[in-house]
């Protein structure tokens, strides 16, 4: 059944993306959180040309990626879960988990370091928050993330359907976590028990750099709970919140030429070691 699976990993992480992008897309149309300040039209053209253009160049970079190479992992007997015996499925969760955790990790370093901060700034540039500034990332920060995730699949030897599922589930939790669509709090607080929830995420797109560093996780919450990043709601509130970073407000920053080259303009203020950047109580 796995090779079944995986043979298909194109057409189910396609499928799985567009359909997830069409749901949400509905959704924010349907029972939006927040008024938009920038049509539609401009934002999401520019933030799925870049996406396409992150494919490209992804693709032309690394001859092999996660899944396959945890394929080959399996093949060689590298990494920790093939020299190691253990149920299938223990290894699979554990695998998911572990990932997971090195997703979290990666973007406090993106938040923490000067030169990472310049690049994954770009994301928190989008002067609103839906489904498809989830997908808003830079190339560079891009080919980085598949380095440091390819090192990660290595180490850990995980199945390779671990890492089909746990890619999957990523790519559409990113999508859930960034959509502009409003959740009952009653449903959001029993929700954010188990994943990121939107309203949770969003205070980690705050203009106010106390709150953009804080809520890292992309899929499960544990970590920021138990790692003491954990911020329950924005100062301002949902409605009042302003959404971006201090440096790039203009709508002329949203489009595909000028996002690509933000990391080389003005200072790398408003990360993890900014000043400014302190940690705010939560919220409740």
């Amino acid at each position: 059944m796995f090779e079944t699976v995986l043979s298909a990993e194109p057409t189910i992480r396609l499928a799985a993306f567009l359909g997830v992008l069409t749901v949400m897309a509905l959704w924010e149309v349907a029972a939006p959180r927040r008024r938009r300040e920038v049509p539609r039209v401009i934002r999401w053209t520019n933030n799925l040309a870049l996406v396409a253009l992150d494919t490209i160049i992804l693709r032309l970079s690394f001859p092999i990626i996660a899944v396959g190479l945890a394929v080959m992992a399996e093949e060689r007997g590298w990494g920790f879960f093939n020299n190691f015996d253990s149920p299938v499925w223990v290894a699979i969760t554990a695998s998911m988990l572990l990932l997971d955790l090195a997703i979290y990790l990666q973007h406090v370093m993106f938040h923490a370091v000067p030169g990472l901060w310049r690049l994954h700034r770009m994301h928190h540039a989008d002067l609103d928050f839906d489904a498809t500034t989830g997908l808003r990332f830079h190339p560079v920060e891009i080919l980085i993330s598949m380095g440091i995730k390819l090192a990660v699949v290595a180490a850990l030897g995980p199945p390779a359907v671990a890492v089909l599922l746990f890619e999957v589930v990523l790519n559409a939790t990113a999508m859930f976590n960034h959509a502009d669509i409003k959740l009952p709090r009653p449903v959001d607080r029993i929700l954010r028990l188990f994943v990121v929830t939107p309203d949770m995420h969003r205070v980690h797109h705050s203009v106010d750099p106390r709150e953009t560093n804080s809520n890292y996780g992309f899929n499960l919450p544990w970590w920021d709970h138990l790692l003491g990043t954990y911020v329950a709601q924005p100062a301002k509130g949902h409605e009042g919140m302003e959404i971006g970073i201090e440096q790039f407000r203009t709508r002329r920053d949203l489009w595909l030429d000028r996002m690509l080259i933000q990391p080389v303009r003005g200072p790398a203020s408003g990360g993890a070691l900014d000043p400014k950047a302190t940690t705010k109580e939560p919220v409740e």
